[in-house]
């Protein structure tokens, strides 16, 4: 086989990469390990940036989400039983976040690409790319039961942490800069509607809680665990529990129950590995860079990614020079290391840390505080929050 693009990676960041290239007449070949209805069904982040739903729009994948995800224009912070709500558009000039799970679209993007776009190979296994400085670099995979080869002019590695692509890099020529984080968040989906129309991130003696959603029938909550921790060993009535301790206000605010369908424990992390160019495989999302989730840029980093490699590929076929993807590394990680300073400040913000002091206590008390009785800093948070340029 041979292409211009070969994708390794059917999630959000290699999908949307090939609606991209197909809209600039560019072709690719996307390849998958996973089938079709595993992909369709993994559950995964569900807060789009305002610069991620500018980019579904633009590339014409947002008909569903604009009838089915909802808007948000803020998001509440609990502490000491009170309540705070940062106002998203007042302090961005208008911009906001929408709720649609990684899952949708993931499903919106397949059907385009199946329908109007390159190959989607499916149970598709990347076994090794291989010439990356080379001007032929070509995937190795595994496709109903025989190997074959990708020829391609560039790669790009959207197969996550445990993927083929990042060990492509020379080990002498990368540099990974970790942290790893003694908790974790139990996470339950449940059918029940929200208890808030937004987000609440609540900061408690007991830990740290996030409320979220799926639908305005389905809601998302989490709660900070200790590492290591089984999702079985917690029943549903000890989850509810401990939910309603940790969001307690004053003004009597209720959290509403309902069945438990799905329960599961996510480890934290911050990881980025440099440099997320070798020759002509690029790195985008989770090959190249990890954060935890309390900041909500998993998936939206993935995309700046994306974007960054279409607009310089574009560039190159359009002028003949490799300028921007030469420059392809570089741009992602100025954002990159936004976003994970951001989302480090959110997690040490908001969560508990065991042994935690008292003075540390107070400090994050202080921070809290200061968030909610500044304008420079509710901006500054909302402004994070609501996304870095994908530039």
């Amino acid at each position: 086989m041979r292409t211009t693009v070969g994708i390794i990676g059917a999630g959000p960041a290699g999908l949307l990469l090939a609606r991209l290239l197909h809209n600039a007449g560019i072709e690719s070949v996307v390849l998958e390990s996973r089938d079709r209805a595993y992909v369709e069904r993994r559950q995964r982040a569900g807060i789009l940036e305002q610069g991620t739903v500018d980019v579904l729009r633009a590339a014409g994948a947002a008909a569903r989400m604009d009838r089915e995800g909802l808007r948000h224009d803020g998001i509440e912070l609990r502490f000491d039983r009170r309540r705070h709500r940062i106002d998203f558009p007042a302090l961005t000039a208008g911009r906001s976040v929408m709720v649609y799970a990684q899952t949708e679209v993931c499903k919106d993007l397949i059907a385009l690409q199946l329908k109007e776009g390159g190959p989607l190979l499916f149970e598709a296994e990347a076994l090794a790319v291989e010439g990356a400085e080379s001007e032929r670099p070509c995937v190795r995979f595994r496709y109903e039961g025989r190997e074959d080869v990708l020829e391609c002019d560039y790669v790009v590695g959207c197969d996550g942490f445990w993927g083929v692509s990042r060990p492509a890099v020379p080990a002498a020529l990368s540099r990974v800069f970790e942290r790893t984080y003694p908790f974790g968040w139990l996470g339950v989906l449940a059918d029940v509607p929200p208890s808030h129309d937004e987000l609440v991130y609540a900061h408690h003696d007991r830990g740290f809680a996030l409320l979220s959603m799926r639908s305005p029938s389905v809601s998302r909550l989490y709660l900070q665990v200790p590492e290591g921790t089984d999702a079985e060993d917690w029943s549903d009535d000890e989850i509810w529990a401990e939910l309603e301790q940790r969001f307690e206000t004053a003004d009597g605010w209720r959290l509403e129950r309902g069945p438990i369908t799905q329960k599961s424990v996510t480890p934290m992390r911050s990881f980025v590995h440099e440099p997320m160019r070798h020759g002509r495989l690029f790195l985008a999302g989770d090959a190249a860079h990890i954060v935890p989730p309390t900041g909500a840029k998993g998936l939206n980093l993935a995309v700046g990614d994306v974007v960054t490699f279409a607009r310089a590929l574009t560039y190159q076929k359009e002028t003949g020079s490799t300028e921007l993807l030469d420059a392809y590394s570089e741009t992602c990680l100025r954002r990159v290391w936004q976003a994970e300073r951001f989302s480090y400040d959110m997690t040490t913000l908001l969560h508990r840390a065991p042994g935690a002091t008292p003075f540390e206590e107070r400090l994050q008390l202080a921070r809290l505080a200061r968030i909610t009785s500044s304008r420079a800093a509710e901006t500054d948070l909302a402004e994070a929050y609501t996304g870095f340029p994908h530039d």
